[in-house]
Parts: C-alpha cells; structure tokens; sequence
C-alpha cells in the first residue's frame, strides 16, 4: 500500500531557486477581489435559497427547473466528492488522463473554488484535524457552547475568510506540475460561468422564453449552489461536532447519517479519518454512498484502477475497542458489509 499523499513534505531546496508555477489566480493568498467574489457567491445564492419556498408557493417551479437542479447539483457534487476529495486529495484511485481532466472540471463546476487551493485546505485539514493548525476545526474557540456556536460559524463560513491561506506549493506540489490540472485550476471563473450558464441556457432553449431561462437560473443556478454550498460545509461543521463514532480517529469526526444523500456519501465521516484513503466512506449496512458507486462504474468501465477498497479486516482493524460480547455476530454482519462494499 503507497502512502497516503495526505501529507506533503517540503519541496526540496533545489527546486525553490526558480519561481514555482501558480496554480490560482492569487497564488497562496486571496486578492480583495477574489474576497469580494466569495461574498457575494455565498450571499447572493443564499439569498436565493431563502426566497426559494415563498416562490415556489406563489408561482410554482416547473419540472424542467428541478431536472436542472438536481442534475447540476450531483455533477459537482460528485466533482467534489470523487475529484477534488477522494482522488485528488486523497487518491483513493487511479484514473486515466480523461476521467482525471473530468473530475477537475466537475469539481469546478461546484464553485467551491479553484482544484488546487481546495486540496491544498483539505490536506493540511487532515495534517492537523480538530487540533491546532487546522484550517476550519468548530472546536477553534474552545469546548463551552458559546465556544462551539463561534466554532461552528467559523467551520462553515468563516475560515474561508480568513487571510492565512494554505501554502499550494506546500501541500499540493503534485497538482502544480500537471499543466493539464494548473491550467483548470487557474480557470476556475470560467468555469464557474459555465455552471451559472448551463441552466439558463437549457431552460431558455427548452421553453423558448425568457422566462424559461429566468426560473431556471434561480432554481438550477443561484439555489443549486447554495445547497451544495452548505451541505459541503456542513461536513466540515455538523460532522465534526455530532455525529457517531464507531471508528478510531484522532479527531472528533462524526457520522451524521441525514446528510449522506445530498453529501454523495461523504457525512460518513467517521469512518473517512480513520482511513482517509479509502475509496468507500459508507462502510458499514445501509450506509449509502453513491461517491463509492460511482467509483466502481469508473473501475468496471477502466477509467479507473487500484482503487483502495476496504475489507472486512482493515474494517475491523479500524473499530473502536468494545465489549466481548456479540463481537461474533458483529464480525459477520462486517463480512457482510465488506461483500456488499464490493
């Protein structure tokens, strides 16, 4: 088993005499205007989720509008989830050339920033998970609960804010030599353009109105990604605050299991940092995980291969001590698990 690419050692010195590659428009740091830009990409779409209900009951919401919706929602979420999370971050497997450009350009389409500042964060998040250093622990503030509601705040918005930014170059060096992953990454307005247009444009062709491309703008663009805003950053909100916990983590990871549909399987989030590099987060029965499903369409189909598995056994490796008694009649219901996973 390669070792897991969670942590990235320094570049070596012989490299830092010629200027790196840049991989965001701002390199490590956040410009004023890509801060204005996030403000009003949280704001504006949030606003619209807001108005969302009240508009729906006055008016009404066609189907082609909540086709669009779901549609482009679990196109990036599955970008986020199987690109920037599982391969890119974590390589969880190994994809070809195609399917690795894809995934880049799925994740994008999500708008939750550029490829490489969003591995970069996720990598030293799991260097220093829930512990000092950690980009966007709820624990940041302390353990009381006025600590934790500022905590929780700061874990879904407000670290973003925040002006020390997560040295690229550091954390993700591997994504930086691909030309192929530099040139999306840096392109990140285009495609976040292309996500905000794709509905309109269908909507407007599809009906042949204006009106048509109005509805579904708001639906399919500006309400779609507020949900998938906030349903990623309740992963590193909600599941690092409750949540079970039935495996050994160093952190306080959690599994809320009503977040598992719209997450694309990633709020089994337990189970995710005990063993970061595994392709399948939802291990255990009943535990749905369309991430881990997909990932095996990729592998059946040859896009995708060494793809990091778990078995009954690194399962078992993994659980938290318990009790002697009904440990038998759990180890076959984890064979079972381990047989359905595959």
């Amino acid at each position: 088993m390669t070792a897991s690419p969670d942590v990235i050692e320094d570049v070596p010195k012989a490299q830092e005499a010629a200027p790196p590659p840049v991989a965001t428009l701002g390199g490590d740091s956040k410009r004023s205007i890509e801060q204005i830009t996030l403000l009003l990409f949280i704001t504006l779409p949030f606003l619209a989720l807001l108005a969302a209900v009240p508009l729906a009951w006055g008016w009404g919401v066609s189907w082609l509008d909540l086709g669009l919706l779901v549609a482009m929602y679990f196109i990036g979420c599955h970008g986020i989830t199987i690109g920037f999370h599982r391969y890119f971050t974590h390589g969880s497997f190994k994809a070809k050339r195609p399917l690795r450009i894809a995934l880049a350009v799925m994740g994008s389409l999500a708008v939750e920033g550029p490829v490489v500042r969003w591995v970069a964060d996720h990598r030293k998040h799991h260097k220093f998970s829930d512990a000092e250093g950690d980009p966007h622990s709820p624990w940041r503030f302390g353990e009381t609960v006025p600590a934790l509601m500022k905590g929780l705040w700061w874990a879904h918005i407000g670290w973003m804010f925040d002006e020390e930014q997560t040295p690229q170059q550091k954390y993700a060096p591997d994504l930086i030599k691909d030309p192929a992953i530099r040139a999306v990454s840096r392109q990140f307005v285009l495609w976040t353009t292309v996500s905000l247009l794709i509905p309109p444009v269908v909507g407007g062709l599809a009906t042949w109105s204006w009106q048509g491309a109005v509805t579904a703008f708001f639906w399919g663009s500006l309400v779609r990604v507020a949900l998938l805003h906030h349903v990623t950053w309740s992963i590193n909100s909600i599941c690092h605050a409750v949540g079970k916990r039935p495996f050994k983590s160093r952190d306080r990871s959690g599994n809320v299991w009503w977040l598992a549909i719209l997450s694309c399987g990633e709020s089994w989030h337990n189970l995710h940092h005990a063993d970061p590099t595994s392709a399948r987060h939802g291990v255990l029965r009943g535990q749905l995980d369309s991430s881990a499903r997909l990932i095996r369409w990729f592998e059946k189909a040859g896009w995708a291969y060494d793809v990091r598995w778990p078995d009954a056994s690194r399962i078992e490796s993994r659980r938290k001590p318990r009790s002697a008694e009904g440990a038998g009649q759990e180890a076959e219901r984890e064979k079972g698990d381990a047989a359905q996973a595959a």
